[in-house]
């Protein structure tokens, strides 16, 4: 069976391409699987710095997950009685019913303690929009093509059981979070770093440049820092100044004892000269 998705590795920089553009590059089982391949190689490829994301042609990022009609001969009934048990009793190694594909978040839309940049090439809406708002963590979207789309109540006529609204009620203030979720109308690029939905809004010709621009710039830092940067960022936020000040002094403690690059940062500042950055665990 042909892929769908495009998984490269140039230097220390991973690319992840969905490629799936007749069909708005929705999210169907085969790409949410090699996603998640994707990404659990990611993760687990010391040499790698940062991932970028994005989808092939300039119409969509991604139109979302896969909608099919239930199998022939499942009455509603069933569907529901089925949907009822999984909810009560979800498979092991699952997250609110998808499989784990790294270490926190279901395999299509996961937290990876390691730099993702997102290249917005078209319409983000639905999957594409929580998909954006959890697994990327700076966002460049194409001024001409880009749309970011709720898409759950206008389309499905609920909130969705994918993490976009949470996702959006903690990342956006009120009145922003409130106006997108509640009217859900797509927005533009330009629209979307105004919010602070996204980081920048360039033009198409110049997407994967500037994509490529952060993705090498962080790739050119001290990994076992950044790892635990991104790891503290995500489990702080949600903590008192008291509590989160705590578990930074505990990360910094494991990335300053455990990183090479710690020592030699502190020995290249006293000699004043350049850094040289390796990745190396110290023993």
């Amino acid at each position: 069976m042909p892929k769908k998705t495009i998984y490269e590795k140039k230097g220390k920089i991973a690319y992840l391409t969905i490629n799936n553009p007749e069909k708005a590059n929705v999210m169907d089982s085969q790409i949410v699987e090699e996603m998640a391949e994707s990404y659990r190689d990611y993760w687990e490829d010391k040499d790698l710095r940062c991932l970028i994301v994005t989808a092939v042609g300039d119409r969509h990022f991604s139109a979302g997950h896969h909608i099919q009609p239930p199998p022939p001969g499942q009455t509603e009934e069933d569907r529901r009685l089925q949907g009822i048990e999984n909810f009560i009793y979800p498979k092991a190694g699952t997250v609110n019913g998808r499989e784990i594909a790294v270490v926190n978040g279901g395999m299509d839309f996961p937290q990876i303690y390691k730099p993702v940049v997102s290249a917005i090439n078209g319409w983000a809406a639905g999957a594409g929009l929580y998909m954006t708002l959890t697994t990327t963590d700076i966002r460049i979207g194409c001024q001409e093509h880009a749309r970011f789309f709720y898409a759950f109540t206008t389309n499905l006529g609920g909130i969705g059981s994918g993490p976009s609204a949470t996702r959006v009620m903690k990342q956006l203030n009120y009145a922003h979070a409130m106006q997108f979720l509640l009217m859900d109308e797509p927005i533009g690029a330009d629209e979307a770093v105004r919010i602070g939905l996204i980081n920048e809004s360039v033009p198409h010709d110049k997407l994967m440049t500037r994509a490529e621009e952060i993705a090498n710039k962080i790739a050119s830092l001290p990994p076992i820092a950044v790892r635990f940067l991104k790891e503290f960022l995500i489990r702080g936020q949600d903590l008192s100044n008291d509590q989160a000040w705590h578990l930074q002094w505990v990360y910094n403690h494991l990335a300053s004892t455990s990183s090479a690059d710690a020592l030699e940062g502190a020995q290249a500042f006293l000699e004043k000269r350049p850094r040289k950055v390796d990745g190396g665990v110290r023993s």
